[in-house]
């Protein structure tokens, strides 16, 4: 059966391009489209697709409010598109917390240049979101979601001069099955870690976010979190993190040094490695790795710089990065967790790991921030 698509933009021309993109796709079906968030979620409503695309900035009402209502009132997979400048990483981040499950650069340029390599981009993300948990209701509450009444904000951005909309009415909440939960884990061991080295793709942002925000300010290990994303993401994401968090975080630089309290963030494009001294090397990224930042690169200069003194974590996404890194933590004596299925936007990344037996413990995400800090001293 078609994965229905719902395509939401205020250009006509890319909702036009998007769409015949789609419909040369056999198992998508482009059901509908609209050309602002208010038509989005009358759209949403009525057609009930299976993925929305969504533009951010759009007349009468923008792209992350639209998705705060739909994840409200039809909690539905959405795909943003955005610029990849610091201004589009800040957005996208919003997006991202008002419920999205992940991202496509906009750029009408690749579109022209490249259309075989964009449609390969987007029916793969399409499908992979169709398959994700964003329906089920542990994710129809999304991060800092502004109450069902609030009437919608009109945006800096945002191109209308007309004024604030009616307020939408509630609706109930999607009542999906949620994946089975694994058999809890038991709570960590104490150990001396001289590193924790987190790992995560789609859905890693939100997901990030909720572990860090759990950690004090004098947590006692360094961290280092391998984020897939663009260059232009990472140092929005970084500065966000850094702003919402007790610890300290930051984009990685080649030079730094680990420490406790400081988490570094492997830059977008390049790849992170760390030696036996706790420096961090950030390396250009190799056109023959399909990651750059790569979470296998990292968990092996781990693995081979501290031994059995690492503590490694991986979050929500989709493919097997980790797993060969995560091999090479195990061999060595570290520890490596997973998250479970129930918390994951895309039980890929995670599921590879247990698949493997590689994991020590199986933690839902809202958990594993209180048993860092548990593990840790």
């Amino acid at each position: 059966m078609a994965v229905k698509v719902l395509v939401v933009d205020d250009s006509g021309f890319f909702r036009r391009r998007v769409s015949e993109i789609l419909a040369s796709d056999s198992t998508l079906q482009v059901v509908g489209t609209a050309t602002n968030g208010r038509e989005a979620i009358d759209q949403a409503l009525a057609l009930k697709p299976d993925v929305i695309t969504m533009d951010y900035e759009m007349p009468m009402m923008d792209g992350i409010t639209a998705v705060r209502h739909i994840m409200q009132r039809c909690p539905t997979p959405v795909l943003m598109f955005s610029s990849l400048t610091h201004e589009g990483a800040r957005v996208t981040l919003d997006a991202l917390d008002a419920g999205a499950v992940d991202y496509l650069p906009k750029n009408f340029e690749d579109i022209s240049r490249n259309p075989d390599r964009v449609k390969q981009l987007l029916c793969e993300k399409i499908h992979t979101i169709a398959r994700s948990n964003r329906r089920f209701s542990a994710f129809s509450t999304p991060v800092a979601a502004p109450a069902a009444a609030a009437p919608p904000p009109v945006t800096a951005r945002s191109t209308s001069t007309t004024p604030a909309h009616r307020p939408l009415p509630a609706a109930p909440a999607s009542r999906a099955p949620q994946p089975a939960a694994a058999a809890p884990s038991p709570p960590p061991k104490r150990k001396a870690y001289k590193l924790v080295a987190i790992g995560t793709s789609t859905g890693g942002p939100v997901a990030l976010q909720r572990v860090l925000t759990q950690l004090p300010a004098n947590f006692p290990a360094p961290l280092v979190l391998i984020q897939h994303m663009p260059a232009a993401f990472t140092k929005a994401f970084a500065e966000r993190l850094d702003k919402l968090c007790n610890i300290s975080v930051k984009e990685a630089e080649d030079g730094d040094h680990l420490r406790p309290g400081l988490a570094l963030l492997a830059p977008g494009g390049k790849q992170m490695m760390v030696d036996a001294r706790g420096t961090v090397k950030i390396l250009p990224g190799d056109e023959r790795l399909n990651y750059k930042p790569c979470v296998d690169i990292t968990f092996g200069s781990a693995a081979k710089s501290f031994g059995d003194k690492v503590l490694a974590v991986v979050l929500t996404g989709m493919g097997a990065d980790g797993r060969e890194g995560a091999r090479l933590l195990k061999q060595g004596g570290s520890q490596v967790w997973s998250q479970d299925e129930a918390s994951c936007v895309i039980y890929g990344m995670p599921m590879a790991i247990a698949k493997a037996g590689l994991a020590d413990a199986v933690y839902s995400l809202d958990d594993i921030g209180r048993h860092l800090v548990e593990a840790c001293h």
